[in-house]
């Protein structure tokens, strides 16, 4: 059991947020979390398939849109 478990403060600041935000994805169950209690820990392996997960990759260059007229 070598798996690191944050706190939602933790969370906040690794994602550059406020603490709302991963309360917020806790209580829509975005993401994994472990209730110890009444405390809640999100493993930190949890942490990073969620930015994986919602990584956005760029278009490839030359490609445009095409608008609907």
């Amino acid at each position: 059991m070598n798996e690191r478990y944050l706190t939602v403060a933790q969370v906040a600041e690794l994602l550059g947020t406020t603490v709302r935000f991963p309360r917020r994805l806790i209580e829509e169950r975005r993401i994994v979390y472990v209730k110890v209690g009444r405390h809640v820990r999100i493993p930190e392996s949890a942490v990073r398939e969620f930015i994986v997960s919602n990584t956005v990759q760029p278009r490839r260059p030359g490609r445009s849109l095409k608008l609907a007229a």
